[in-house]
């Protein structure tokens, strides 16, 4: 009985410890220096890939709304959600953002993010996607 409680209170003790260690993800703080370093100069009101697609992301509000083909984040499920997958290059080449390939079909080109900011945008798409 006691070897039972001290068992189930260790499983409880570890999985607090576990998910202990990741920090909570900023919109402000973190993915949004991301968004407009790497993305801005194609998704704002005048550029290319806002015209094409209807995808701002002048603001929260703006990326939580999605493109003119509907929403691209799908809060606590990155692999659902669009942006994580094309800036990650888990789609066709074409698509993958920023562009920067031959064969894109968007004008510009720009740079890969990193490991770090891609792991960045989907602990926050996967923690929810908060405005915080």
């Amino acid at each position: 009985m006691i070897s039972t409680r001290l068992y189930a209170l260790s499983l409880v003790a570890t999985g607090v410890l576990l998910t202990g260690c990741e920090q909570q993800v900023s919109y402000t703080e973190d993915v949004q220096p991301i968004l407009f370093a790497s993305c801005l100069s194609c998704h704002d009101q005048d550029s290319e890939g806002y015209l094409n697609s209807g995808f701002s992301l002048d603001s929260y509000e703006a990326v939580m709304k999605g493109t003119k083909f509907g929403a691209v984040v799908v809060p606590g499920s990155s692999e659902s959600s669009s942006l994580y997958l094309v800036v990650a290059h888990k789609t066709a080449s074409e698509i993958h953002m920023p562009p920067h390939t031959d064969d894109a079909l968007a004008e510009g080109r720009g740079v890969s993010l990193t490991d770090e900011q891609i792991e960045t945008l989907k602990l926050w798409i996967d923690q929810g996607a908060l405005n915080n």
